[in-house]
């Protein structure tokens, strides 16, 4: 995958979808249900922004039963993770209260490992 770094960073000119970024970078995947809940939004606001960040070329998505999980996407250049990980690192208390309201969450989905 090649993607410009004014893609990237316009793809990110929004503080919802840094959020959903930076936890995935943190978590590695999750499902529509836990965004909604850590981030404290609306199902159909964290869809639109996951679907703005697919259609970027910054995720990627699995389906397991019901549930859709998503990920930051296999492809991306390493120059993007390395982005994410360091402001992820630089800006924990930024994400704090999403990943405490995530860490918090009840009956989360059960993950099955991809066979791929």
């Amino acid at each position: 995958m090649n993607i410009e770094p004014p893609v990237f960073f316009k793809c990110l000119g929004d503080e919802t979808r840094v959020r959903i970024m930076l936890l995935l970078c943190r978590e590695n995947e999750l499902c529509v249900c836990e965004l909604i809940c850590a981030l404290g939004d609306s199902q159909p606001k964290i869809s639109r922004h996951l679907a703005q960040l697919r259609a970027c070329g910054l995720l990627e998505d699995r389906r397991q039963g019901q549930w859709i999980y998503y990920r930051l996407h296999t492809a991306l250049p390493e120059w993007a993770r390395e982005v994410l990980r360091v402001t992820q690192e630089a800006n924990t208390p930024w994400i704090a209260s999403d990943s405490k309201r995530l860490a918090a969450m009840g009956e989360r989905p059960v993950r099955i490992a991809a066979c791929c």
